[in-house]
Order: C-alpha cells, then structure tokens, then sequence
C-alpha cells in the first residue's frame, strides 16, 4: 500500500484536480487542508472522491463537543477516508468525534479514520512555553496522544521525530501520520518545519503514512519526485 499522502495546498478545484491528476497512482492519498477547502468548499472534495481518490480531510477540528461531532457527521457524508481533531480539544470532544464518525459510518459503511493532532511540527519548546505549554514538544506529543488513545481514535498526526515514543506509549497499532518530511528523496528549500526527518528515516522509526508536499508538488515533474520518494520508503 502507498502510503504517500500530498496536499493539495492551493488556492482552486481547478489546480487542485489537475495536481491530483498528474499524481494518481503516484501516491496512496491527497489532503485537502484549510486554503483548499475554504476556497473550493466541500464539492472539490466531492470530486476527488467520485475520482477514486482517497481524501484526508484536514481541518483539525477544534471546538465544543456538540459542534465537532456535527462537523464529523458532514465530513463523512463527503466520503473521506480519514479525518483529525485537535487532541487538545480534550477527551470528551475527541469521543464525540468518534461516536459521530462510527454512527454515521454505520449508516453509510465503513466509517473514516479518526485521528488526533499533537503538536504541530511548525511548534518548537520556545513556542510551546510562550502559550503557556512548559512541557517540552516530546511530552506534550505522548500526553496527547495518549488521551486520543483512550478516546478510541485511530491513531495520531505527530512529527516522525516523536514516532518511537508514540510506539512505546501507544503500542503498535496506533496509526501515526508524519508532516515534516524533508531531506533526502524529499529535499525542499527552507520552510516553516521545525521537527523533520527525511522519508526513509520516518518509515523506519514507524510513521505509518508521510504527508509530503512541497518536495513533491513544488518539483518540475510531481509524479517523479513521488516515485523517487516512494523509492527510498521501500528501501
């Protein structure tokens, strides 16, 4: 299975399907993050599900427990395969989350994944103590994902450096999504990432899916870097 996940961060359907198109087949799935879905709303996505593709909605909902489940509730009528929370929300908002999915999964099939955010990659220590967080970016990772954990979710996005703790915390089966991927196959020019690691470094520290955009979307030929990408996964 590929487990390559790109998003699709920019600001049209138009670019968006046309980008989706050149990576078909190349990798295992597309996110659909904040510029998209504000700009193009739910029918892109929409149409990238009647294509095929597999969709991981991510809009990191964050809010009362009433408000996510009823977010959940119209994210699985699209038909995404996987969505997220903030962990951070708390327990009773990450249970509602999981109750809506499985109840409308029941309804329509099989339900999407559930996942948590941690800590955002783009977080170092120094952040994290400025609002008032004085545990340090590894801590507040296992704490978090730990209550997503008791909260039955289906696993976690955290940065690859912070995957081995997650494993020994969590256990194995806790799905954990990996942003941060650069260097190697995925070299890119400087950016917002602070917790990074390459792809290959990632899937042997037991990262179950890499969200990798801009070595892949910001390459002359996408569908390329995907392969190259892919290739050093498997090594």
């Amino acid at each position: 299975m590929n487990r390559i996940i790109v998003p699709l961060d920019v600001p049209s359907a138009a670019e968006a399907l046309a980008l989706a198109d050149r990576l078909r087949g190349e990798v295992g799935g597309f996110k659909v993050g904040k510029e998209l879905f504000t700009a193009a709303g739910p029918d892109v996505v929409r149409a990238l599900v009647a294509r095929g593709d597999r969709v991981f909605l991510d809009l990191k909902y964050h809010d009362i427990p009433n408000t996510v489940a009823g977010a959940v509730r119209s994210a699985c009528a699209l038909g995404v395969w996987m969505l997220n929370v903030h962990a951070s929300g708390g327990r009773p908002m990450m249970e509602a989350a999981r109750r809506a999915a499985d109840e409308q999964g029941a309804k329509s099939g099989t339900p999407p994944l559930v996942i948590a955010v941690t800590v955002l990659t783009s977080l170092d220590a120094a952040t994290l103590a400025s609002v008032g967080v004085a545990a340090s970016p590894l801590d507040q990772v296992v704490t978090l994902a730990k209550l997503a954990q008791s909260a039955r979710l289906d696993g976690v996005v955290a940065s690859p450096r912070e995957t081995g703790a997650i494993r020994q915390a969590c256990g194995p089966d806790v799905l954990i999504v990996a942003p941060g991927i650069r260097g190697g196959a995925a070299a890119s020019g400087p950016d917002d990432q602070q917790r990074i690691m390459t792809p290959g470094e990632a899937v042997k520290a037991g990262s179950s899916y890499l969200v990798v955009g801009r070595p892949i979307t910001g390459a002359a030929d996408p569908a390329a870097a995907a392969a190259k990408i892919l290739k050093e996964m498997e090594g």
